[in-house]
């Protein structure tokens, strides 16, 4: 019997909601399996924290995570602290603190009816974007003088490092591998790509030097087609043909801001599930939903419980549990498809948050 030691870390608003309707579909794969168990360490750490203690984590935080297998979070971000506090003392910390150098965002349409984009279906939107997670535009690097007066000046700088930089591209190429590998064992023939999303034009050092290391890195996969675009360019491609993307490596702000509209494209936010990545597997990864605490409609037991059952699938795949993960995800996939009208308000239906749970764990071999 396998134990994997989980901390459990809920956060604010409806973070809190969803955490418990995706440990309950972790335990009952769990049962399926019969061969691991999940023990979890749970965690207040939130900005109703903050309030209490001045703090988004106690000094030995990192610590305490430091030896679990994975970190689940649920949100966080509450109105009354600064949201460069509650993300940069926690979220960030761990990010960075535990080198999760990849932040990995699925981008998969399961219905057709849930894409915005006129004429597209569940073929024409699977990619995954890779984006950086540590550095870039979020290093933290810059400050302020003069505060106040007619000459406050501002700096804030981004940090690529040549290290990180060919880690994430290398990361995005293998995996691309081993998703033709997986489309070719079901007898698919779409081609392999990594497309680059940069904007060298007009950061001449920082993002010159990321089309640079894209190619070099490149060149060690000839099999694989290459791309790049513009920023500004990419998120109109995303938007006109999709279909056209199959894994997508970015900075840190560009890939922040791209994946939301990913989210969208496959249906909302509720969809939108993240993992906070470790590859080296050095320190513990994090994997958390990335529709925010959504304040204003927490407490209710209406959110969308489906993001954070999906990034609970994402996490059992990096575990080496893939064939547990692949069962959630088709149960997902069952119940957008069948059960809509019993699923949340989002979705067009009447169902609460702990109802959809219900769907998909009825969804899972019995």
């Amino acid at each position: 019997m396998a134990t994997h030691k989980i901390a459990v870390i809920p956060g604010d608003g409806i973070g809190t909601e969803v955490m418990h309707e995706g440990l309950r579909v972790l335990d009952r794969v769990a049962e399926i399996h019969g061969g691991v168990t999940f023990d979890y360490t749970h965690y207040e750490w939130s900005c109703e924290y903050y309030t209490r203690t001045g703090h988004m984590m106690p000094e030995d935080g990192m610590d305490r995570l430091r030896d679990t297998d994975a970190i689940l979070l649920g949100a966080v971000g509450y109105p009354g602290v600064p949201d460069h506090i509650s993300l940069r003392d926690l979220l960030l910390k761990i990010r960075q603190g535990f080198n999760q150098y990849v932040n990995f965002r699925p981008v998969k349409l399961l219905t057709e009816q849930d894409c915005p984009l006129k004429g597209k279906g569940p073929g024409d939107l699977d990619m995954v974007f890779v984006r950086e997670n540590t550095e870039g535009e979020y290093a933290g690097v810059g400050g302020r003088v003069r505060q106040g007066t007619p000459e406050e000046t501002v700096v804030q700088t981004s940090v690529f490092t040549r290290k990180n930089t060919e880690n994430v591209m290398r990361f995005a190429f293998e995996l691309t591998r081993k998703r033709a590998d997986a489309r070719r064992a079901e007898g698919l023939k779409t081609a392999s790509k990594v497309t680059s999303v940069t904007k060298s034009n007009a950061l001449n050092h920082s993002l010159v030097f990321w089309d640079e290391v894209f190619a070099e890195i490149g060149s060690g996969y000839p099999e694989v087609e290459t791309d790049q675009y513009h920023v500004d360019a990419m998120s109109m491609y995303m938007i006109q043909r999709p279909e056209d993307f199959d894994v997508v490596v970015a900075s840190n702000l560009f890939g922040d801001i791209l994946t939301d509209l990913g989210g969208v494209l496959q249906g909302g936010l509720g969809f939108a599930a993240g993992g906070n990545l470790n590859p080296d597997r050095q320190f513990p990864s994090m994997f958390e939903p990335v529709h925010g605490s959504a304040p204003t409609i927490a407490g209710k037991g209406i959110a969308n419980p489906i993001a954070m059952i999906w990034t609970v699938k994402l996490m059992l795949d990096f575990l080496g549990y893939s064939e547990l993960g692949d069962l959630v995800m088709e149960a997902i996939r069952t119940v957008v498809i069948g059960k809509r009208a019993e699923l949340t308000a989002d979705m067009g239906g009447n169902g609460s948050t702990a109802s959809s749970t219900d769907l998909v764990l009825s969804a899972l071999p019995s």
